[in-house]
């Protein structure tokens, strides 16, 4: 009977762990049984998938089976030396907890990438009723999605151009900066990580600091609020930051973001220095100037040169649709103007008659552009009075009129600055006028701009009175003009100073 009493207590041992075995089967966390000899006596199916394998022969059976089959790394991807093996430290009686490693098994045949894994680690040792160790168990967690979402979340914050930084709430002190960070505070990476908020104080003067205080050590979300972030050189940064909380390690931290004002503050005041210089100069030119919305044509504004030659006060004109002013003379170039606007064609050097506040005609080129003030577009209509001078024209051409009565005693040099005299705008292409008169034509019309009357170009041509008298007429009519004067200056307009004497062609005539 004696001899029955061990093989009962095996038994028992047997049925026990047959019903320890029942009871871990299930469970979500793998569990690895492992006698004192160091053998791998059972694994559940969540142990088997945890290292993706389907029994225990492809586990290892042994701590040696099982080193030759996965490599074991730390976080910091040194590997575990053989005594550091979980089921190597088991064998020689040690307990741990929570040891987090990398399990790398080689890549199939025909992969080229190995299989990885992050699981964390406990072992402890059952003990039988005496106090003995029965055997020992290895408690394995996956860790690879979080490790891989952290992993993954460390990727985007460094690469993340946004400025941003983490910090631990238990502390409030820095734990992670990304560059973006950096180079919008001229701080380095060791200057910020492990400094705490009060070092840097990312909510300086911030516009709800107090209750953004209260945000951060309640761990509750920042909303965005204006700060000055204080940075590398000493000087403040104009920022809008912002708080969200997060997990790191299963710390809780929170996360700051920014957003850089400096570029958008430095580009409002140069705006606002490009308006103060346009509204000095749009103030101080001495031409008639109106500021006009682009859609409504409503003035926004004019200039002194404006109440200065057509006579109405600022106030009068302002807030008023261009249409209602009045300073139009024919309301048909008026309507004209605006369509043209309204087309987007830019006006050059357009000739308008219009009237001034006691009602003198004013004739007037106009131009207009489309500017853009404060984010709105506007056009800008610019009145040039030229009124004196084509009053100085006409005088001009009159006198002209009356002194070439009698152009015999005109040198050519004389008649050439009189007639540069007249500036009616940019020259026209001479080409096409001058190619309708015929070479007879040509020729009298350049022995009258060198001064020579009907008699003498009689006398030089060797024809008729009446045949030069025909030649003028047809130059009159080309040149739509209708004295002699006027011919001369269309003439010399053209460029065209008279050409050499030559013998006359009957032909020509």
């Amino acid at each position: 009977m004696a001899n029955e009493v061990p093989d009962e207590k095996a038994l028992r041992r047997q049925v026990d762990r047959r019903q320890l075995q029942e009871i871990i089967a299930g469970l979500a966390e793998g569990i690895v049984l492992v006698d004192p000899a160091g053998g791998i006596v059972w694994a559940n199916q969540r142990a088997l998938a945890l290292h993706a394998v389907r029994d225990l022969a492809e586990l290892g059976v042994t701590a040696e089976g099982y080193r030759r089959n996965f490599l074991l790394k730390y976080r910091n991807n040194h590997a575990l030396a053989d005594q550091q093996y979980p089921l190597d430290r088991l064998a020689a009686g040690e307990t741990f907890q929570e040891l987090v490693v990398e399990v790398v098994k080689a890549a199939p045949a025909g992969e080229d990438e190995a299989w990885r894994a992050i699981h964390q680690l406990r072992g402890f040792i059952l003990l039988d009723a005496a106090g003995n160790p029965e055997s020992q168990v290895l408690v394995i967690e996956d860790l690879t999605e979080r490790f891989t979402a952290e992993e993954r979340f460390e990727r985007t914050f460094a690469a993340n151009p946004a400025p941003a930084v983490i910090c631990r709430l238990a502390d409030l002190r820095y734990v992670k900066v990304n560059q973006g960070f950096l180079e919008m505070s001229g701080y380095r990476r060791e200057d910020v990580l492990g400094r705490s908020t009060y070092d840097i104080d990312v909510l300086e003067n911030a516009t709800n600091r107090d209750a953004a205080i209260a945000a951060l050590r309640e761990g509750r979300t920042i909303p965005q609020t204006e700060a000055a972030l204080r940075i590398g050189d000493g000087s403040s940064k104009l920022v809008i930051v912002a708080g969200q909380p997060i997990e790191i390690g299963e710390e809780a931290c929170m996360l700051f973001t920014f957003m850089d004002m400096e570029p958008r503050r430095r580009a409002e005041r140069t705006l606002r220095q490009s308006e103060e210089r346009f509204a000095r100069a749009f103030r101080m030119t001495p031409v008639p100037t109106v500021l006009a919305t682009r859609a409504e044509l409503r003035v926004l504004d004019v200039n002194d040169a404006f109440t200065t030659v057509l006579g109405h006060a600022r106030e009068e004109v302002v807030d008023q649709p261009l249409a209602g002013l009045p300073i139009w003379s024919s309301a048909a170039a008026r309507r004209q103007l605006e369509r043209d606007i309204e087309a987007d064609a830019g006006l050059r050097n357009r000739e308008l008659e219009l009237r001034s506040r006691d009602g003198e005609a004013l004739d007037c080129l106009v131009s207009a552009e489309t500017v853009g003030i404060q984010g709105q577009d506007c056009v800008l209509i610019v009145l040039q009075d030229i009124t004196e001078r084509k009053r100085s024209e006409v005088e001009l051409m009159s006198a002209i009129e009356a002194v070439m009565q009698d152009t015999s005693w005109f040198s050519r040099t004389v008649i050439e600055k009189l007639a540069n005299l007249r500036d009616a705008g940019p020259k026209k292409a001479a080409s096409k006028e001058l190619a309708d008169l015929t070479a007879r034509e040509l020729e009298v019309l350049g022995l009258m701009s060198q001064g020579l009357t009907d008699a003498e170009i009689v006398k030089a041509l060797k024809v008729s009175r009446n045949t030069v008298r025909n030649h003028v007429a047809r130059i009159y009519g080309k040149a739509g003009v209708h004295n002699r004067a006027a011919a001369v200056v269309w003439a010399r307009e053209r460029g065209f100073i008279g050409v050499p004497r030559r013998r006359a062609s009957r032909r020509s005539d």
